[in-house]
């Protein structure tokens, strides 16, 4: 098992995850984070730090999608270790659906 990143993080880019990492497993996309699920040691202690609820566990159904999403791009993004300021319209955008298809970015962020 290890735990990944979802949709709904998509513009909404909360970082509290990330500082709670004992790893350092997450790579920052321009709107987006991801794991990198061989890095991950399924430890758990980010879901819970997660406000848009992003983060699961990859056992859950229907998420295999996801867990490619975040394997390719870890491979490619910037590691991110500290904790930032959310995306501005993260309140907004929280909770919107089809975020994906809608918003997603391919470009890296800044990382560390």
């Amino acid at each position: 098992m290890t735990y990944i990143v979802t949709d709904n993080c998509i513009r909404c880019k909360y970082t509290d995850c990330v500082e709670v990492c004992p790893v350092d497993c997450f790579y920052e996309g321009e709107n987006f984070l991801v794991i990198n699920p061989d890095e991950c040691i399924d430890c758990g202690v980010c879901e819970p730090e997660c406000p848009a609820e992003a983060i699961k566990p990859d056992t859950e159904p229907g998420l295999d999608k996801w867990l490619k999403i975040n394997a390719d791009y870890a491979q490619s993004w910037p590691n991110i270790t500290t904790k930032r300021d959310a995306l501005p319209e993260a309140k907004e955008m929280d909770g919107v659906e089809g975020k994906f298809e809608l918003y997603f970015s391919e470009k890296p962020g800044a990382g560390d």
